[in-house]
């Protein structure tokens, strides 16, 4: 059994491809480096907790209107790349997905908090 040669195959130029590492890129998990908030009580710094949510729901609306104005040019024609559209409509999807499981767990969490008898 012989196997051909792909036909119409164009090698990826890794020079034009934009970064997709999500813990490295700016929009990415961890995303730019942010202030530090105050010292805690067990002596830790870091974010305050109503910063870190504003920023991951900044991140949510960023990636979802990317994947929106993708769309469009997708629909219009104007977009070379089909794959950049479909990546950023799988992206969208997916911080979408991790931000309602999160909500999901917090509100769970506060429903036991509730729950509980002091």
């Amino acid at each position: 059994m012989s196997v051909s040669g792909i036909e119409g195959f164009v090698p990826l130029d890794l020079a034009q491809v934009r970064s997709t590492d999500p813990i490295s890129s700016p929009g990415g998990v961890l995303g730019p480096e942010r202030p530090r908030g105050p010292q805690g009580a067990d002596g830790a710094e870091g974010p305050s907790f109503s910063s870190f949510l504003v920023d991951g729901l900044d991140r949510l609306d960023g990636v979802q209107r990317t994947a929106d104005n993708l769309a469009v040019q997708a629909a219009t024609g104007d977009l070379q790349h089909i794959h950049d559209y479909t990546i950023a409509a799988s992206e969208a999807a997916v911080t979408t997905q991790v931000t309602v499981a999160v909500r999901n767990k917090a509100v769970e969490a506060f429903t036991e908090i509730m729950r509980m008898h002091v």
